[in-house]
């Protein structure tokens, strides 16, 4: 009794074409009843708002564009970009000091993010705010002559300086690890080329490092950028007449607390989302050379997030099954 044919030439019993085999996609049930409740969570807290009898909203449409309030939006924006301009600009001179071969350079460096980053930036802008009770006058002019003027520190450190000097110096101490982490991201062969090329050590940063570099210090600097804009709110207990002192202000006579701080959250989100979209602009540009495709925009992530292709579909026809082809 003859055995079946085991040999690799032997033909199958049926052929399947290509075109016949459909993919299923495998089922998560568990994923969609998590959405299903996170989405029932969030509506729920959505209502609880919305139809709340004590939230007068037509106060807070009232408030949102109230002349004082639009005023300390202003200043928290004065306050934001100032305040960052400061402390990107400390946070490259204190990663330069920091990486100096100067023991002194970058002792005191050292020093300085140790103290900044150490306390909260709080306590920094009270303590600005009341350095008149250690130094209740300047002196400001040329060192080691008399060539100068006194000045009251009253009249010079205002609630508006106090504010960017507490913001900003505490905003340097994190710029400095952000930009010091940036520049070693780059690979020393890239330095060790350049100075073979008779690139002075400045050059060499301002040339090769630091376009490389800014690659790494985008995103964190973005990110500090947006807590700022939230920061600028500790300006409020010097009364710095930004946008949550203004809301304090207003809910202190009218009592309706609820509503202008709902108002003042409308603004802050407001003034991160454009923020963020500013953000992905800027890594896409420093993003050119280094990705074949630059990172997606906000728009570009929400659309894709909208429209996504159908599956199954291609543009490519599929292969001719077996006996069918062309004569």
């Amino acid at each position: 009794m003859a055995g079946p044919d085991l040999s690799v030439n032997a033909a199958p019993s049926s052929t399947v074409h290509a075109e016949e085999i459909r993919a299923i996609p495998v089922r998560h049930p568990g994923r969609w009843i998590t959405a299903v409740l996170v989405l029932l969570f969030v509506v729920w807290v959505a209502r609880l708002f919305a139809l709340s009898p004590n939230i007068d909203w037509d106060a807070v449409r009232e408030y949102l564009a109230f002349s004082t309030i639009l005023s300390g939006l202003r200043m928290t924006i004065v306050f934001s970009i100032v305040a960052q301009l400061v402390g990107v600009v400390l946070g490259v001179a204190l990663a330069t000091m920091r990486m100096s071969k100067n023991p002194v350079l970058s002792a005191v460096s050292w020093g300085y993010i140790w103290l900044f980053r150490g306390t909260p930036a709080l306590l920094q802008i009270i303590f600005w705010f009341n350095i008149a009770l250690v130094l209740p006058t300047l002196w400001i002019g040329v060192p080691f002559t008399d060539i100068g003027f006194t000045v009251r520190t009253n009249v010079l450190i205002t609630t508006f300086v106090a504010g960017v000097l507490g913001l900003g110096l505490n905003e340097g101490a994190y710029m400095a690890e952000i930009v010091r982490g940036g520049i070693q991201s780059v690979d020393q062969g890239q330095t060790e080329a350049a100075q073979a090329l008779g690139m002075s050590r400045g050059l060499t940063m301002r040339r090769i490092v630091l376009p490389q570099a800014m690659r790494a210090i985008i995103p964190p600097t973005g990110n500090e950028f947006i807590a700022m804009l939230k920061s600028s709110s500790l300006v409020s207990v010097i009364a710095g007449a930004e946008l949550l002192t203004e809301a304090q202000n207003i809910y202190s006579r009218n009592y309706l607390t609820i509503e202008l701080l709902i108002v003042a959250s409308i603004w802050y989100l407001l003034l991160t989302t454009i923020a963020t979209i500013g953000q992905s602009y800027v890594e896409r540009y420093f993003a050119r050379g280094a990705t074949r495709e630059p990172p997606p925009t906000a728009f570009q992530r929400l659309r894709r997030a909208l429209v996504r292709p159908r599956s199954g579909t291609s543009s490519s026809p599929g292969p001719k099954p077996p006996g069918k082809e062309a004569r």
